[in-house]
């Protein structure tokens, strides 16, 4: 049976993705050019999600409630929800090598921070490396979601704090207590609402969010991972904000479209990235 996660094709503003066992096609705004796969591979697909009149999924046969998939070592429940996500974003995976590379060279475990955290890649991928994390998202079933991600991996017993706050909030008690954290992970979204139902808008609260970042990091730093898929955030735009939070800290930063590689076709931009990382 196929376990991992594969970008198999993209086009005509579709992608064409094989989460374990299941071949799904989805909507994907970026993906303007033609596919490379003959249209009979397209017409395999098990479901096939649109938002054309609403959101809607096709089913060519039954799926499970869920399933699993991997992703880059990592083992995710797979879940077909109303707005189209299955509960991974594999185009993280890219920035979890180098992360787990820079934790996996400290003497003693970070303190590693995964703010918007979603379903737990990147909380996962630091714990495995051996750092401590703190997984915080607004959405109570998203923790619970990342929680059974964690138990897949059988690290239901590593030292994850699993919160459910608003960031805002949570980091500014977090600075009042002094704790500070030696790798920050941060991807907002768009708009957002928190656990007590605050707005959260990526263009008014950006710096907010960035400068209490700033606050809660430990003297020396290891990183500070960046990314998200909100039209208008450009790479350039994310340095430009990623250099100002960081300034005065001894490290370098990069910045570029966070991709899906395909297995065939072109490889699937997917939103930007910016990275600080000590040195």
């Amino acid at each position: 049976m196929k376990v991992q996660y594969t970008l198999l094709d993209s086009g005509d503003m579709q992608k064409l993705e094989q989460f374990g066992p299941f071949r799904i096609v989805r909507p994907c705004s970026q993906a303007l050019w033609h596919p490379l796969l003959p249209s009979e591979e397209w017409k395999k697909a098990d479901a096939h999600f649109s938002r054309d009149g609403g959101n809607s999924w096709k089913l060519n046969r039954q799926l499970p409630k869920e399933w699993t998939a991997q992703v880059q070592g990592i083992h995710f429940k797979i879940a077909p929800t109303d707005f189209g996500h299955l509960g991974v974003f594999p185009e993280h995976s890219l920035l979890w090598k180098e992360m787990t590379d820079l934790i996996q060279a400290q003497k003693t475990p970070p303190n590693v921070l995964n703010l918007f955290a979603y379903s737990g890649g990147a909380t996962l991928a630091a714990a495995k490396a051996g750092a401590k994390v703190c997984h915080l998202d607004a959405s109570k079933g998203m923790v619970s979601w990342a929680r059974e991600n964690a138990q897949l991996n059988q690290l239901q017993g590593a030292p994850i704090r699993w919160i459910v706050d608003d960031v805002i909030k949570f980091l500014k008690r977090e600075s009042r207590r002094g704790v500070r954290y030696d790798g920050i992970i941060l991807d907002p979204p768009s708009f957002g609402r928190g656990a007590q139902g605050e707005v959260f808008k990526i263009e008014r609260d950006v710096h907010e969010i960035l400068k209490l970042c700033r606050d809660v990091l430990s003297e020396s730093p290891l990183f500070v991972f960046f990314t998200t898929h909100t039209p208008g955030m450009t790479p350039l735009v994310m340095r430009y904000l990623l250099t100002q939070m960081m300034d005065g800290k001894n490290g370098k930063i990069s910045s570029g479209e966070m991709i899906i590689p395909a297995e065939n076709g072109c490889d699937l931009p997917s939103g930007s990235y910016a990275r600080w990382t000590h040195g």
